[in-house]
């Protein structure tokens, strides 16, 4: 009898074991599919590379890096005439040169090593696929600043202004060439396009989780998310305020190399890696004064053209460089910042990027200082920089 009762409650014990196992288990999966995507990916840093294959080849490949907290995101683009030594078969080449879309984990790597992150998740849209997502998202609005009207293979007709592209017209706004265009406003065309993509799968969102059409939406991009994840990664993109995503290209110096042009990466990738790091600080981080503050810059060297290559390095950290040119004269020994007073700390993490220390407020020309006066100088410009012998183009040097 007793062994009867014995077994019985142990029977009952383990009974009541399995429910409260199946409950806990029920109320976490409740919790992680109803919960927002901020829970789902935490407090971390989302990086994804999104590629856009035309022929073969990527079109455009962006990394976007994106902070749920601060909704803040950047977005770089990758050139596919970045060049590289391709380590396997130890040769210089094109980073396109180790794209094939059914083993992306070498192409996606390079990617990786070259911005110093970590790429979670990727998607791969062919040409024809991104058509039909952008016909299934009811088009996608572009400003076109001047009307096109040409034929290239076919009639190309796009009016000016703000424009709404299907399938079709998107395909072929993100592809055309124009005879007098140069390949910069292309990539920029492009760069504007993807972020108009982003931004209309935002305002569509809703209608993207309609189970039929979330299906279809999936069906039309390769990727390394599984389904759940996917759902939720989407529904966390929603959320990116696109108004304040800063997107920036690869910058290098072109060479030949075996018959082909190549974009080699300023500083031997170091300065794209720095840029990406002040990148991720500034989503994280997410000032409440996060304006660009204007800077102007002048060449106090006989270096040609110092002045307007420092200028494209500073936009890449997000200043807005108002105007580049010459200084009073040539013979500046030392690099320094003139702001305006109350700005003096703003100017001193400007100055940290080409570690600049020498700050100096905005008041009237001191014999031999060799500081311009804002006030008489005209400049609107939070920072006017000059620029001196001690600069290698990246750095202040002898500080």
């Amino acid at each position: 009898m007793r062994k009867t009762k014995s077994r019985a409650s142990v029977f009952l014990l383990i009974l009541i074991i399995l429910l409260l196992g199946g409950g806990i288990s029920f109320t976490i999966r409740a919790f992680v599919s109803n919960s927002g995507g901020d829970s789902f990916f935490g407090d971390r840093v989302i990086n994804t590379l999104f590629i856009i294959e035309y022929q073969g080849r990527p079109l455009g490949s962006y990394v976007l890096m994106y902070f749920p907290p601060t909704r803040r995101a950047a977005v770089f683009d990758i050139p596919g005439s970045l060049g590289l030594i391709i380590r396997h078969i130890n040769r210089v080449d094109r980073i396109d040169a180790l794209y094939d879309s059914e083993r992306i984990s070498s192409y996606e790597s390079e990617i990786a090593r070259l911005l110093g992150i970590e790429i979670a998740y990727s998607v791969i849209l062919t040409l024809e696929n991104l058509g039909r997502i952008v016909d299934l998202i009811e088009g996608v609005d572009v400003f076109i600043p001047v009307p096109i009207d040409m034929y290239q293979d076919e009639l190309i007709l796009f009016p000016s202004g703000l424009t709404r592209l299907d399938g079709d017209k998107a395909k072929m706004y993100i592809t055309y060439e124009l005879p007098e265009e140069n390949t910069d406003l292309g990539v920029i065309r492009r760069q504007r396009f993807f972020l108009s993509f982003l931004r209309r799968l935002g305002e569509q969102n809703e209608s993207l989780k309609i189970p039929q059409v979330s299906e279809l939406f999936r069906s039309f991009m390769k990727t390394n998310m599984n389904m759940r994840t996917h759902a939720q990664l989407f529904d966390v993109f929603a959320q990116i305020d696109i108004d304040r995503v800063n997107i920036q290209a690869v910058g290098g110096n072109l060479r030949e190399v075996s018959g082909q042009t190549l974009l080699f990466p300023h500083w031997d990738g170091s300065l794209i890696r720095d840029i990406a790091r002040q990148s991720l600080s500034n989503i994280i981080d997410s000032p409440v004064d996060d304006r660009a503050f204007t800077v102007e810059v002048l060449n106090g060297t006989r270096i040609t053209g110092l002045a307007g290559r420092t200028g494209e390095m500073l936009r890449g950290f997000g200043y807005n460089i108002v105007s580049v040119g010459n200084a009073d004269h040539n013979d500046y020994q030392s690099t320094f910042i003139v702001t305006r007073d109350g700005m003096e700390e703003r100017a001193r993490v400007f100055g940290e990027i080409i570690r600049c220390r020498d700050i100096r407020v905005d008041s009237p020309v001191m014999e031999n200082s060799g500081s311009p006066d804002l006030r008489n100088h005209g400049s609107r410009a939070d920072f006017i920089l000059v620029l001196g012998r001690d600069f290698n183009e990246r750095f202040v040097t002898g500080n």
